[in-house]
């Protein structure tokens, strides 16, 4: 397929028609009919099936349509960065992060920074753990905020902050709560347990082990906010990173580090080929501030 055959069928099966499709690219009904005929003939598969009126894609255009959704958006992208220099505007900043990073600690750090470069364009999102290294590969960002450096890959890190895990809990479940929080005392309390996949996870079990510590666990969460969505519906506590405790603290829900801390470093990583630019620097140390007076 070619480009133009890419950005017929994507228009036609998210717009479901010849003519919608048409529409959205402000060309003619018969010249995506034809492009789309012809694209057919060359992959020599049937990619729609028209149905009263309207256009159903085959299982073969749904599989198809991941890999072209994919290349239509990166052109896309360079198209917009191709806009932005020619009209003088400013850098783009490529930032991943994880969900519990993104959830509170991104957004204040763009909107301050954007508060003193308004001519800077974002291009967020987040990405997990084992996801770094092809993100950074495959040029779908700069640098990615993360808890964990992959081991054995050319990339290069700055620590930008330190965060700690913390006990998330209603008010209502321990209401004379301690500055801190032993894993000890915290036995025949209800747990909802992220999965004991990641940095964090591996962090947390391994002082378990080490402490010979055994949790009730009532539930299993595959991400720290939705772990702290349980939280907040009654369901019981969570061990969580202090980002995500914070961002989800409202009335009646508190959090406290534990006894001893588990720590853990924040670190922007980025390839060793492409160092961050003077306005990523920048962001940066805006972010580590952040985290610093967080």
């Amino acid at each position: 397929m070619n480009f133009r055959h890419i950005e017929i069928f994507h228009a036609v099966y998210v717009h479901g028609s010849v003519s919608s499709a048409a529409t959205a690219l402000n060309v003619s009904q018969p010249s995506v009919s034809k492009v789309l005929r012809h694209a057919e003939q060359t992959l020599g598969l049937e990619l729609f099936q028209r149905t009263r009126g309207r256009l159903v894609p085959t299982q073969d255009a749904h599989a198809l349509f991941a890999e072209v959704a994919e290349v239509h958006d990166k052109v896309r992208s360079l198209r917009q960065t191709s806009r932005n220099l020619r009209d003088g505007r400013g850098a783009v900043l490529r930032v991943s992060a994880l969900p519990s990073l993104g959830l509170d600690l991104i957004p204040q750090a763009v909107a301050s920074y954007l508060r003193q470069h308004s001519e800077v364009l974002f291009d967020l999102q987040t990405l997990h753990h084992d996801e770094i290294l092809r993100k950074l590969y495959e040029r779908e960002t700069d640098v990615a905020i993360s808890f964990h450096l992959p081991p054995g890959a050319p990339v290069t890190h700055r620590v930008i902050g330190e965060g700690e895990l913390v006990v998330l809990y209603r008010e209502d479940d321990l209401p004379e709560a301690p500055p801190r929080l032993s894993l000890d005392s915290l036995d025949g309390q209800r747990f909802i347990s992220p999965i004991q996949a990641g940095p964090l996870g591996w962090l947390l079990s391994g002082e378990m082990e080490r402490l010979g510590v055994t949790l009730q666990e009532t539930v299993s969460a595959r991400t720290y906010y939705v772990a702290a969505g349980l939280v907040k519906a009654g369901v019981g506590m969570a061990i969580v990173d202090n980002f995500t405790a914070e961002a989800a603290r409202e009335r009646g829900l508190s959090y406290r580090p534990l006894q001893p801390a588990i720590a853990y470093d924040i670190n922007a990583v980025f390839l060793q080929s492409r160092p961050p630019s003077q306005a990523m620097s920048d962001f940066l140390d805006r972010l580590a501030a952040i985290i610093d007076a967080l």
